[in-house]
């Protein structure tokens, strides 16, 4: 198996990459009945291929189970497995190796993140195997995913938003359309892999209301406010008289009239943050982020931004609201009776000796 990194795997997972029968069905799997993104199943298949490597010897430690102590012994080099021998070592796994890989990927540095990652690929592929009778067991049954980090994402204030909005300009055909795919990001929430799908068909402008296509093919609707709808006339209107490209398909479309990559909506991006002197770590994600901080800050509810994201999961939406913990003191502060010292001191503040404070005990 050679050793393909993540960026060499194209989207298409072609047949002659060095993918394990099983390996491939699941990947097929994935992306013909869960409609996964092909980026998703490009990821997948990178982190299954590294694993089969290391199963099958070619990278980490020869010396663990499936190997003998005078095969690991020999410093012979070996041929290649089959794909066939790497899939009889793959249904057959315990989880002895899977901590042995887990103790390879920490000795690589590879952060928590990263590795809890390969680790729920490695889930998904063994259900499927499972699903399919060919293992009984999961070894990743006993094994736990590495506690991570809780990072809050990056958010910008409003005033930051206003920067970057204005900073396209609509003057022409091309800064017209790099306005209106900010103004869609930060009105709608959307992500730029369902941005850059969108078709004009998808558009409702007289009712400001988006068909997106989200992951796993689930569309859904979401309302775009007034500036994005604006926005979005006066690219139409330049795309129609003065660019000659067409008026259906793909809503934006680079200076060849081909749908645009999320890649170039990165780079249309960074050009833009450097003119409003923005911090350059932000990405297409972090209006998407704004969006949901901002509608909690301003009174939305959880469940509807959940919908508005197009979240499976209410979990997943909850993050926002560690953004929010400064608003909601402010509003706390506002509204209960109690909340001012006027109204009760601090325990802390209390100047009566006669009345000395005590904490109260933990538990």
């Amino acid at each position: 198996m050679s050793n393909t990194s993540v960026l060499d795997l194209p989207a298409s997972l072609p047949a002659e990459k060095p993918f394990t029968p099983l390996v491939r069905q699941f990947l097929d799997y994935l992306h013909l009945e869960k409609h996964f993104s092909d980026y998703t199943v490009k990821s997948y298949g990178a982190d299954l291929l590294q694993f089969a490597q290391f199963i099958a010897g070619e990278i980490g430690s020869r010396n663990r189970a499936g190997f003998n102590a005078a095969a690991a012994a020999d410093a012979t080099p070996k041929a290649p497995m089959t794909p066939a021998a790497v899939d009889e070592l793959q249904v057959k796994c315990e989880p002895l190796t899977i901590r042995e890989f887990l103790a390879y990927l920490y000795a690589q540095n590879y952060t928590k993140s990263t590795t809890a990652r390969k680790l729920a690929t490695l889930r998904s592929f063994y259900k499927f195997l499972i699903r399919r009778g060919l293992v009984s067991v999961n070894p990743l049954s006993t094994i736990r995913t590495p506690k991570q980090e809780k990072r809050l994402p990056k958010c910008l204030d409003l005033e930051q938003v206003q920067k970057l909005l204005e900073a396209p300009g609509d003057a022409d055909l091309l800064s017209a359309r790099d306005k209106a795919m900010l103004e869609v990001l930060y009105s709608s929430g959307i992500r730029v892999s369902e941005l850059v799908e969108l078709e004009t068909a998808d558009l409702d402008l007289q009712e400001g209301v988006l068909r997106v296509k989200g992951k796993g093919r689930k569309d859904r609707l979401t309302p775009i406010g007034s500036q994005a709808i604006k926005a979005l006339q006066r690219y139409f209107e330049l795309r129609q008289t003065g660019g000659g490209q067409p008026m259906t398909g793909r809503v934006f479309l680079n200076k060849h009239g081909e749908s645009l990559s999320t890649r170039s909506v990165r780079r249309k991006l960074d050009k833009y943050l450097v003119a409003a002197g923005l911090d350059p770590g932000i990405s297409p994600h972090t209006l998407r982020h704004s969006f949901a901080t901002h509608l909690l800050n301003n009174g939305a509810d959880l469940r509807s931004v959940q919908e508005l994201l197009g979240h499976q999961s209410l979990s997943t939406t909850q993050i926002y609201t560690h953004l929010t913990t400064s608003r909601m003191k402010e509003v706390y502060d506002a509204a209960h009776p109690r909340a001012s010292s006027s109204t009760i001191p601090h325990p802390a503040s209390n100047n009566n000796p006669a009345r000395p404070f005590y904490p109260a005990k933990a538990g």
